[in-house]
């Protein structure tokens, strides 16, 4: 079934995204597939579900229709993400069909950027296997 993808303006987030450091955890290993579920955390009590979704894969059947895919493509070559809502979590998709700790690192500096952090600020936690 393919995700519908509800944008979130990156203002409406949570300030502390923007004024902390903050760490996002995995909480399975980036080869599970296209959807890495995940936590941004930066303190007592300052938690957030967000999720990394590839738009690219396209097997059993695409995971966004393909206006989403497009505008998660023009959206990464001038140097953003797209941030949304998926199934009420917070998502950060980007192209691909998989993910590797460069690719994790890239979204999480565009996030900074998008809630007006400085991109050492934001640190990932990666779990390797399934």
């Amino acid at each position: 079934m393919q995700a519908t993808l509800h944008d979130v303006d990156a203002f409406d987030l949570p300030e502390w995204l923007g004024t902390q450091d903050v760490v996002w955890a995995s909480e399975a290993g980036l080869r599970t597939g296209h959807l890495v579920r995940g936590e941004l955390t930066a303190g007592p009590g300052e938690q957030l579900d967000c999720d990394l979704i590839a738009v690219d894969e396209a097997y059993p059947e695409p995971v966004v229709d393909s206006a989403t895919r497009l505008r998660v493509h023009q959206a990464w070559r001038h140097g953003q993400v797209v941030v949304g809502e998926v199934d009420g979590r917070l998502a950060l998709a980007v192209p691909g069909t998989r993910f590797d700790p460069d690719l994790v690192l890239d979204a999480l500096g565009r996030l900074a950027r998008a809630v007006g952090a400085h991109e050492e600020h934001y640190a990932a936690l990666l779990r390797l296997s399934r």
